[in-house]
């Protein structure tokens, strides 16, 4: 069963480039997966199709109302069961590989991305069942970080990478791991020459350096990301 991947969004035209491009439309020409993206103004029933207003309590910024969101999701959950209704939020856990393999193995898949000062919290509070953050920073809206975790989502769908790119031995797949370097043609580029192992067609010796590459790249990757 092919898998289904609906985003609801307060500005749809940003994420169609990015979702009909590169290994996200391949899975879609080879129907492995349905995008939908469902603009939220569709579901704004007053003359000037309004979604925002300012928020109670005062203060800065306006916020999407609960109306639209409501009635998109509602219709949506009544057509098909989600597994997992995704808000993003920088409030959520921070999304890791592990996360993406989880949500991987999900039939359907629903997406709320905020924008402008946030969402009205019923939403959330409501529908919400993971609440995702893409790190310790904030955008402008949610569109950006449901982009980055539902490509993450579908390459790890079987069939849609080929042999040469497939994403079992990617960094972070197994734990805390980060591959070795990658190098191709011309073997030296601007004084710059490729290591001498990956030309010695000695494929035991070019293992060993990819391992002992990976240990000493995945330990700087630690020490960087232990400190700020």
């Amino acid at each position: 069963m092919k898998m289904r991947i609906d985003i609801i969004s307060a500005v749809p035209d940003s994420l169609k480039c990015f979702l009909n491009t590169s290994i996200n439309k391949r899975a879609q020409d080879k129907n492995l997966v349905e995008i939908y993206v469902h603009n939220l103004r569709d579901y704004a029933h007053d003359k000037h199709k309004q979604i925002d207003d300012k928020p109670f309590g005062g203060g800065p910024g306006m916020l999407l109302k609960p109306e639209p969101f409501f009635e998109c999701i509602e219709k949506l959950i009544c057509e098909r069961k989600y597994k997992h209704i995704i808000f993003t939020t920088p409030k959520g856990k921070i999304f890791n590989q592990k996360i993406a393999n989880r949500f991987s193995m999900a039939d359907n898949i629903l997406f709320i991305a905020g924008h402008y000062k946030g969402i009205d919290d019923r939403v959330r509070e409501r529908f919400s069942t993971d609440e995702i953050s893409i790190g310790n920073f904030v955008l402008s809206g949610g569109e950006l970080p449901a982009l980055m975790i539902a490509d993450a989502i579908i390459r790890l769908i079987p069939g849609v990478l080929n042999d040469s790119e497939s994403a079992l031995n990617d960094s972070l797949m197994d734990g805390d791991f980060i591959e070795a370097p990658f190098y191709t043609r011309p073997a030296e580029f601007k004084g710059m020459k490729v290591p001498d192992v990956l030309l010695s067609g000695d494929f035991g010796k070019i293992d060993m350096w990819k391992e002992e590459q990976s240990k000493v790249l995945t330990e700087k990757w630690k020490k960087i990301n232990s400190t700020e």
